[in-house]
């Protein structure tokens, strides 16, 4: 699969984040060194120089490797289409052992890289650049997440070959028990549409109240409740929402409407989810910045932006995701 277009533009975009990245890192690891804002030394005017395109670098490499997590989704559904058994991405991702681990860690990346991109925003908000140390051992320590990310997605092509025999997703998301392999088993759909609608009520609650007063304690219980809420959300779409998009009740996979077919409300479903949590965990995130470093104005306004983003975002992805359900549910049929 590695002469496939997808794979090149895959394999393309993570080595030039990559490089990005190792080459920005050793300027990290001189600023970690030497760096003394105090100094008007030439090594310091250069340090002060690299900082800049450095940090540049780590901006668009952090950016490719979250846009490759979309491509490597869109890859994962055209690769269904050559191999045995596989009708759409999930098929694909369970061809080898590489294509699940692959996508969590892009998914995981794709918030710590986003965290960085936060972090290097407040930084550059001041004069001083009070966090440059912090966001440069912070890029030390994602150096080898993104490696690990660069070689399982180099492994899952790899192994990928179109005359592997897979599993489509009826097999693997079904309900029935046995030797079908499925992922997720009977989940019961009563406990777990109220504990999704739930835990969502909190959260606009909360992202409410924090819009008023940024509470710290609050600000951290909204940041840990949203990791929850993603975690039940990806089961809630599987076993729940995504039967009633296909108009099917055995039909449960996450990944069959990211199609055309299905207008791309998979599109719509995940990048408003994914953002909103984003938003709502790094709203908590913010409270590490010291306040003695003068930048509590800006971190403030980016959490208060934080929150008005992740509440409608939430709230749009509740109404789009439970559109298909409300529709069979309580009026009967598929509407207009």
């Amino acid at each position: 699969m590695f002469l496939s277009a997808w794979s090149l533009a895959l394999s393309l975009l993570s080595l030039v984040a990559l490089i990005l990245t190792v080459i920005a890192t050793r300027t990290a690891v001189k600023v970690l060194r030497w760096w003394d804002p105090a100094s008007d030394s030439n090594r310091q005017i250069r340090l002060e120089n690299e900082t800049w395109l450095s940090s540049t670098l780590v901006q668009y490499g952090m950016g490719f490797q979250i846009l490759s997590l979309l491509l490597f989704v869109l890859a994962a559904d055209h690769f269904s289409q050559v191999i045995s058994g596989a009708m759409c991405a999930t098929g694909a991702l369970t061809a080898n052992a590489y294509g699940m681990p692959t996508l969590l860690l892009k998914i995981l990346g794709a918030f710590f890289y986003g965290f960085w991109i936060v972090l290097h925003g407040f930084d550059i908000r001041s004069e001083q650049y009070p966090l440059l140390k912090a966001k440069y051992i912070a890029l030390v320590c994602l150096l080898p997440l993104l490696a690990v990310d660069v070689v399982s997605q180099t492994l899952y092509l790899a192994n990928l070959k179109p005359d592997i025999i897979t599993s489509c997703c009826a097999v693997v998301f079904g309900e029935g028990g046995g030797d079908s392999g499925n992922l997720l088993g009977a989940v019961p759909q009563g406990t777990l549409s109220m504990l999704f609608y739930g835990i969502a009520l909190v959260l606009v609650f909360c992202g409410s109240f924090l819009l008023r007063c940024l509470h710290p304690l609050l600000l951290w219980l909204n940041g840990l409740v949203w990791l929850l809420f993603v975690g039940v959300s990806l089961v809630a779409i599987t076993t729940i929402f995504s039967s009633y998009i296909y108009a099917m009740p055995y039909h449960h996979c996450p990944f069959c409407i990211l199609k055309p077919e299905y207008g791309y409300i998979g599109l719509l479903i995940y990048g408003t989810l994914l953002p909103a949590a984003f938003f709502g965990i790094s709203g908590a995130l913010a409270e590490l910045i010291p306040t003695r470093i003068g930048l509590d104005a800006v971190v403030h306004r980016f959490q208060k932006t934080a929150m008005l983003l992740s509440t409608l975002l939430l709230v749009l992805f509740v109404l789009v995701v439970s559109y298909h359900f409300v529709v069979y549910r309580l009026m009967g049929g598929e509407g207009g």
